[in-house]
């Protein structure tokens, strides 16, 4: 069963997200109070805690939001789902809109590992149906 592990945010861009309890999502927005939230495609980021399993096996100690990522999942393969996916995410609705991005000259995790799974794992997401997302709320495809 997918489940969201943990949400997280950032108050500025270019710096880690940091787990918080809750993040409440609003349509032609994303997340309020994160730093990348606007009326764009990139609303809300995604990662699997299986691809940040790869780089805990290449020896590092990573939290959630490392990868700057909004939703850390479990369960759900979303590197592999295809843009226009909707996710039924707790008691909101998000759609798939990108699949990886390029990543930052500057990312401290590639400076510290030579590889950062986010341009290749990641995804983003923008809100089809607002609400509130936790850690344990479950993760359902809703339309591929």
């Amino acid at each position: 069963m997918a489940e969201v592990l943990a949400v997280c945010i950032s108050e500025r861009k270019g710096i880690q997200k940091h787990p918080v309890d809750y993040i409440d999502v609003k349509k032609n927005h994303g997340i309020e109070g994160d730093a990348h939230a606007g009326d764009w495609h990139r609303q809300i980021s995604m990662l699997a805690d299986e691809s940040v399993d790869i780089m805990r096996a290449a020896g590092l100690t990573l939290s959630a939001g490392a990868f700057a990522e909004n939703i850390l999942t479990k369960g759900i393969a979303v590197k592999e789902l295809p843009i226009g996916t909707r996710l039924r995410v707790g008691e909101t609705l998000l759609e798939v809109t990108q699949i990886g991005k390029e990543c930052h000259n500057d990312c401290a995790i590639k400076k510290t590992a030579g590889k950062c799974v986010m341009p290749t794992d990641g995804i983003f997401v923008i809100v089809i149906e607002e609400g509130r997302i936790k850690a344990g709320d479950q993760i359902t495809v809703v339309e591929a």
